[in-house]
């Protein structure tokens, strides 16, 4: 698909019409599809203020529309609503993933690589659009694309695994959990982080994946089972009743 032709799609789905040409453009290219080329050029920083900007906006959202709930039902909802999961889950229904640019070396890569993709342009186009067009326009975008996601029980059910393992120990134990880098491997474009977390100066968890923050998040879920605070999938499927 030509340039022009993506640019124009994009700003269908986003609602406005960028003044700055390149900052749309950086917005949906991919790292891969960059290299040799200025910082700018992808989306890496605009995904970086993206990311607040929109955090900021979703604990403002949440705290005038629900006055009746505590800091810690504000903060689970706040962590489900802006997790990589659930934008990418909207951005690939928006239609954005066939409209990102791609170099030769992320092509192909499954569908793993694409979802993170798909959460990083989404963040990446909250950045640009506040950029180009403001808070509003900015904010327009998130209210039509993730508010309709928005319900009070949405952060009872799906506590991420770091914030579960960060809120027993500090009850238990009056620390807080410590992650730690332990190694990467596999191709640039590809690659697999492996993370351990530490308690006390002891390691507790470990885990992989194709992002440090993923990483991170599968060894706390490791520690969850292995200090006995939650079942591990295996020992769910046992306990289960027969039906």
């Amino acid at each position: 698909m030509k340039l022009h032709k993506r640019i124009a799609r994009i700003e269908e789905i986003v609602g406005h019409h960028f003044t700055d040409e390149y900052l749309i453009t950086s917005a949906i290219t991919h790292p891969s599809a960059a290299e040799g080329k200025a910082v700018s050029a992808s989306y890496e920083r605009l995904e970086f203020l993206g990311d607040s900007v929109l955090g900021g906006m979703i604990a403002i959202d949440l705290y005038r529309r629900f006055p009746g709930m505590d800091e810690g039902q504000l903060s689970m909802l706040k962590i489900v609503l802006v997790s990589g999961d659930m934008l990418a889950d909207v951005a690939g229904e928006l239609g954005i993933g066939e409209l990102i640019l791609l170099g030769e070396s992320e092509r192909g890569t499954g569908a793993r690589g694409m979802r993170k993709a798909l959460e990083d342009v989404y963040e990446a186009l909250v950045g640009a659009l506040y950029i180009d067009g403001g808070y509003d326009a900015a904010h327009d975008f998130v209210v039509r694309t993730l508010h309709p996601r928005i319900t009070p029980d949405l952060g009872r059910h799906v506590v991420p695994a770091k914030s579960r393992l960060q809120e027993v120990i500090q009850r238990d134990y009056r620390v807080g959990p410590e992650y730690k880098l332990e190694g990467e491997s596999g191709p640039a474009h590809s690659p697999t982080f492996t993370s351990v977390v530490l308690v006390e100066g002891r390691r507790v968890g470990r885990g992989q994946g194709s992002t440090k923050k993923e990483s991170q998040a599968n060894a706390a879920a490791d520690a969850l089972v292995r200090m006995g605070y939650e079942e591990s999938a295996e020992q769910a499927e046992e306990d289960a009743p027969c039906i």
